[in-house]
């Protein structure tokens, strides 16, 4: 940016935040243009960078967050691993919208935890631009975690659920 500062990028920052805890959503990235060779560039995130923490925030990030939230760390970890995309059996959306866990609403959903699924079988619909997009069981096997609330947006590659 040229100039050193905006007043108004504070603000925009934590409407970014409030908006990505609001609509649940893991990350957001937005570039805002103030005008010739200015402007400001903002990623927020529920996670740290994975590629820059180890070097830059390392000996830093341990300390505070046990201290923080022990207790509210303890309980995710222990029943599954820290990113539930990187899991084998997770099923990811593959576009923006929104995940919808029944046919209709008040309908029995396609599936809840514990379910058999069959190779093909619909797991969930996500709705982008007013198209159902019936999203496939990409394997045989037992459902073991819904990641995603009914009618919750969801990103492109984030994780639905858990087929093991």
């Amino acid at each position: 940016m040229t100039k050193p500062s905006h007043d108004s990028d504070v603000a925009f920052i934590e409407a970014l935040a409030e908006l990505l805890n609001k609509n649940g959503l893991a990350e957001l990235s937005v570039k805002r243009e103030y005008g010739d060779n200015d402007s400001l560039k903002v990623r927020v995130s529920k996670y740290p960078a994975q590629t820059a923490a180890p070097v830059a925030s390392a000996p830093a990030a341990p300390a505070p967050a046990p201290a923080a939230s022990a207790a509210e760390a303890a309980a995710p970890t222990a029943s599954a691993p820290a990113d539930p995309a990187s899991h084998p059996g997770a099923v990811t959306s593959p576009m923006v919208g929104t995940a919808y866990l029944s046919a209709e609403p008040g309908a029995d959903p396609f599936v809840t935890v514990g379910a058999q699924v069959k190779e093909g079988q619909t797991v969930m619909i996500v709705e982008a631009m007013k198209t159902m997009n019936h999203i496939p069981a990409p394997r045989a096997g037992t459902v073991k975690r819904i990641l995603v609330e009914d009618g919750s947006p969801v990103e492109y590659g984030a994780p639905l659920l858990i087929i093991e």
